[in-house]
């Protein structure tokens, strides 16, 4: 019998909720708590997953003894602070993307972790499902040669009130750090570590940046160009593209069921990979074989590169101006 892990979920939105249904697929997953900053949010979510030990503090989900994983499910405002408070108690920790407002916070979480010997991962979800694992995988076979070029986009309306967390910069609002972090890091998963980028940007009324464009230089060779925009519905396709061939994950590309492979010689085919539950099963999973196995860490998420991708994003950010109380705080340090 593998060792049951039982689960803390800190925040009741709807990627908390999201989790909390994915949980229900995960073989040895125990969702035993949950906690809102207030004591009818956390029962009626409670009540909605079945889970008996609702807190009306965050502080109390992470000092509750029957907990052994927290997912962090807050704004990203929070991330650092909620991390921070849940390894000071002892717990492994599943933080939702962005992992924190900037690099600097990232690394005093990475830091504590490390200290405390906790578990700690970036949930960024996506690269966790079987198409993109597959894709890995086939690109490490030869199939497309040695790639070359990535291109992703994604892009929403934010048909939403200024003061919705979209579009608010004290709760973290803006395009970079909301989605552009998902082409932004499967370029990093596909072709490595960040060398150079630039990056161009449109800002909105609130101050935020509701679309931007960016290109990479990748250390290994390689370049990738992305796009995210809160102003329009892009195709939100991503295309790995090799000297023998390209991959597509065509649709949704965070979260694709299947991949196109297009040999320059040869026929196209489209490859099935099915993911389970709702798509966020499969980080949970990992996040659990890796506590089971006694790492700190995760191969597919490993804290350096967490680290890496946040000080990219500062980059990115400082090249068009968007800056964060989070940023001021690092600066009058």
């Amino acid at each position: 019998m593998e060792q049951v892990i039982r689960w803390g979920i800190l925040g009741t939105g709807k990627i908390a909720q999201a989790m909390a249904a994915a949980l229900r697929d995960v073989p040895g997953a125990q969702l035993v708590a949950v906690a809102s900053r207030g004591a009818d949010s956390a029962r009626r979510f409670g009540a909605q997953f079945g889970i008996e030990r609702c807190h009306a503090s965050y502080q109390a989900l992470a000092d509750d003894a029957a907990v052994d994983l927290i997912y962090i499910a807050t704004p990203h405002t929070l991330h650092a602070k909620n991390a921070l408070m849940c390894l000071a108690a002892g717990k492994h920790v599943l933080c939702e993307k962005p992992f924190t407002m900037n690099a600097r916070e990232a690394q005093g979480v990475i830091t504590l972790a490390r200290e405390n010997k906790r578990f700690l991962m970036e949930a960024m979800w996506s690269r966790f499902l079987p198409a993109v694992q597959e894709a890995r995988r086939l690109i490490a076979s030869g199939e497309i040669g040695t790639v070359q070029q990535l291109q992703a986009d994604i892009g929403f309306v934010a048909d939403f009130p200024p003061e919705h967390r979209l579009l608010n910069p004290l709760l973290g609002g803006g395009a970079l750090l909301d989605i552009g972090i998902y082409p932004l890091s499967m370029a990093a998963f596909f072709l490595g570590p960040v060398s150079q980028v630039q990056t161009l940007a449109e800002m909105g009324p609130t101050g935020v940046d509701e679309q931007a464009v960016f290109s990479l230089l990748h250390e290994g060779g390689g370049s990738s160009s992305c796009a995210c925009t809160m102003r329009a519905l892009s195709p939100t396709e991503l295309t790995i593209t090799g000297t023998l061939g390209r991959i597509r994950l065509p649709g949704r590309f965070y979260k694709p069921d299947h991949l196109v492979v297009e040999p320059l010689d040869g026929e196209r085919r489209v490859v099935a990979a099915p993911y389970l539950g709702n798509g966020y099963t499969h980080e949970a999973i990992e996040a659990m074989r890796c506590i089971r196995a006694g790492l700190l860490e995760s191969p597919l998420m490993p804290h350096a590169e967490t680290l890496a991708l946040m000080a990219v994003l500062d980059t990115m950010r400082g090249q068009v101006g968007m800056l964060y109380d989070a940023d001021h705080a690092m600066v009058a340090a």
